[in-house]
């Protein structure tokens, strides 16, 4: 993903599993502007731009048989808690293998 201020993660979701990923997200990186030397932005913008180092900007996951190889419980999700831009792009990059 072509931004600063998201990533993607492979996490189950529903059953209460995506909940638990935001607030474990707000314990690890709060959303106290004054923890931030980045301050622009809504309230927090400091934080957006920490997440790449826990949800990385790419991701692989492996294609068998015209599918992605997923765990039964496991989704692909991006996660962006910046309220500052709701638009989004993701680009997919195919390789043979």
């Amino acid at each position: 993903m072509p931004h600063a201020t998201a990533g993607l993660v492979v996490v189950e979701v529903g059953a209460g599993s995506d909940d638990d990923l935001l607030a474990a997200l707000d314990r690890l990186l709060p959303r106290e502007q004054r923890l931030y030397r980045h301050r622009h932005g809504s309230p927090g913008h400091g934080a957006d731009h920490v997440l790449p180092l826990l949800a990385p900007p790419s991701l692989t996951v492996p294609v068998v048989a015209g599918r992605l190889a997923l765990g039964t419980w496991q989704s692909i999700c991006l996660l962006d808690p910046n309220a500052d831009n709701a638009v989004r792009t993701v680009r997919l990059s195919f390789l043979p293998g």
